[in-house]
C-alpha cells in the first residue's frame, strides 16, 4: 500500500508527522518507507509505503490510525496492490 498523507499546513513538522506515523500503525502492519515529496508553495505530503495482511478491515484500521497521528489533514490510498 502507498499512502499520502497531507498536513494541516506548511508549518507542519514533516519529520515529527514522519516519526508519529510509525508508531501509529497496527502491530501486523510493517512500514517499509516514508518519503517526504514537495508539492508546491512550501506545503508538503508524506509518502509512506506499508505491507499489511490481506484480512478484512485491516484498510479502514490503517486509514483510521493515520489519520489520527497529530499534523494529519488527510489521508488518501495512492497505490494498491498484492505481495
Amino acid at each position: 500500500m502507498l499512502f499520502r498523507l497531507m498536513p494541516h499546513g506548511v508549518e507542519t513538522d514533516m519529520n515529527a508527522l514522519a516519526a508519529g506515523v510509525k508508531d501509529a500503525v497496527p502491530a501486523v502492519v510493517k512500514i517499509r518507507g516514508v518519503q517526504i515529496k514537495d508539492i508546491a508553495y512550501g506545503l508538503k505530503s508524506l509518502l509512506v509505503a506499508a505491507t499489511m495482511p490481506d484480512a478484512g478491515g485491516i484498510l479502514d484500521q490503517v486509514e483510521g490510525a493515520l489519520a489520527k497521528v497529530p499534523g494529519v489533514e488527510s489521508v488518501e490510498v495512492m497505490e494498491e496492490s498484492l505481495v
